[in-house]
């Protein structure tokens, strides 16, 4: 170089492209420490100017953090190619713990009963022989009561009955559960509610995924918790490099993560990631709220709970049957560990009691196999209309993104960055259709770009038709 001055700039940008080159390599994880500006100058000979110039040019990028007394941490993780993040081809930024304000669009999906269905007008077809048993069961123990039984309430942990049966389901699953470790509920948005009143306060952290159950970041809402939200990928679900660094910056009391199917994606968390978690609930003395509600709605085997692997008694499981038998059934229940004698005491507080009779009928149900055989019917059903789901997909012309779950209800969509799927919702509605966009899954923004779409209901024709007229209305939100 011919003047000092093109030298000095020469020297920050080798230095600048070498350590943008390690953080993509992960020689620096998620929220580590680079070496000191007195290392980095020593070891590459450079003055302080020009390390401290190249240091806060990634910092102006967004790859890095300066903390007082501290030095400089890594803030962005590369996506690795073909990971699905909500955002291709780009990185995330862990946002800081905020307060929660849920779109008020959710409560006009709500309102139309239209989360898992695009035309939740249309009428229904035949009832399913596993309803039909249902109703049948629940019939049956009507029928049965007998003398002051229905002047009584239900003991606060719920029927016995039911409870053996789900301690069996469980057992298959390979959770060795015991009765008295659960508690019935009124659903699992219930338990999800009891499991943070049991463990948080109002002003408490809580990590989530990203994108995530919006029904969570309903309940952060009314609760006064603050939320942190941790990148999850498509395939295998909450980002545990990127939960680390989170944990190592703020004080988070709860981490609540659905590794058996996640919406909206579907993603199944691989055991090694699932020690990795229980490994850092013990670290940081954390509470972990277990989703398990899609769990039977696997298109295999249903994968272990994240409970079967909790020997410290730090996972809350949370679950219900709205998903895999009937949205109409409001039971569900909870096993909540170290916190349960509170979470049975909140029960009384907040619902007092379930109905005898129902839970009497669904532990028939559940005795006499009508369950396992309704799941399996399920299991064939559900895996065909997802294989013609993403085929319709497919056929779209547009460069599309599409989940391939093996469990959950629906699968998620990434088009390109140019689509806002908020700005489409209206002129889907003149058109009696109901999208579900991407970024009811986050509060920080994210995912205009991204869709859910559910396979719960048959693609009969007009269903077929009305995905089909999907990519013309989406362009109308297209910048």
């Amino acid at each position: 170089m011919g003047t000092n001055g093109m030298t000095s700039d020469y020297r920050y940008r080798q230095l600048e492209h070498w350590l943008l080159q390690g953080i993509q390599e992960q020689r620096w994880r998620l929220g580590e420490r680079l070496p000191s500006i007195r290392t980095l100058c020593r070891e590459h000979r450079l003055s302080k100017a020009t390390v401290q110039h190249a240091l806060q040019r990634l910092e102006a990028q967004g790859w890095l953090e300066a903390r007082p007394k501290a030095g400089y941490f890594v803030t962005l993780r590369p996506a690795p190619p073909g990971d699905q993040q909500g955002t291709p081809g780009h990185t995330r930024v862990i946002q800081p713990p905020r307060p929660v304000s849920v779109n008020d669009l959710l409560l006009d999906i709500m309102q139309r009963s239209a989360a898992f269905d695009l035309l939740p007008d249309l009428n229904a077809g035949e009832l399913p022989a596993g309803i039909v048993a249902l109703n049948r069961s629940i019939g049956r123990a009507l029928r049965r009561q007998r003398g002051d039984d229905y002047q009584y309430y239900d003991e606060p942990a719920g029927a016995i009955s039911l409870r053996e049966q789900l301690a069996l389901h469980y057992a298959r699953r390979g959770w060795a559960a015991a009765p008295d470790q659960l508690c019935i509920t009124s659903g699992c948005q219930h338990a999800l509610f009891l499991a943070l009143m049991a463990c948080c306060k109002p002003g408490d952290v809580v990590a989530v995924e990203s994108p995530g159950f919006y029904g969570v970041l309903q309940l952060l809402e009314q609760l006064q918790l603050q939320v942190v939200e941790v990148p999850a990928g498509a395939d295998t679900g909450m980002d545990m490099d990127a939960l680390d660094a989170v944990l190592q910056r703020w004080p988070v009391k709860a981490c609540i993560v659905s590794p058996a199917f996640a919406t909206p994606s579907g993603a199944l968390m691989p055991t090694a990631a699932r020690q990795h978690l229980l490994a850092l609930a013990e670290r940081h003395d954390l509470a972990i709220i277990e989703d398990d509600i899609y769990a039977d709605t696997a298109l295999g085997s249903p994968p272990d709970p994240l409970k079967a692997l909790d020997g410290d008694d730090r996972v809350i499981l949370c679950s219900s049957f709205s998903k895999s038998l009937s949205r109409d059934l409001r039971l569900g229940w909870i096993a909540g560990g170290r916190w349960h004698a509170r979470i049975l005491h909140l029960k009384l507080v907040t619902q007092l009691a379930s109905s005898r009779t129902l839970q009497q009928g669904v532990a028939d149900y559940m005795a006499d196999g009508s369950l396992a055989t309704h799941l399996r019917c399920q299991r064939n059903a559900l895996h065909q209309r997802r294989d013609q789901l993403i085929a319709a997909l497919n056929a779209w012309p547009i460069d599309l993104g599409v989940s391939r779950p093996t469990g959950g209800l629906a699968v998620w969509v990434e088009l390109p960055d140019t689509y806002d799927t908020l700005a489409c919702y209206p002129r889907a509605l003149e058109q009696g259709i109901v999208i579900t966009p991407g970024p009811l899954f986050s509060v920080s923004g994210l995912f205009k770009h991204c869709l859910r779409i559910s396979y719960a209901h048959p693609w009969d024709g007009k269903r077929l038709a009305a995905l089909k007229q999907l990519p013309e209305l989406l362009a109308t939100g297209n910048k």
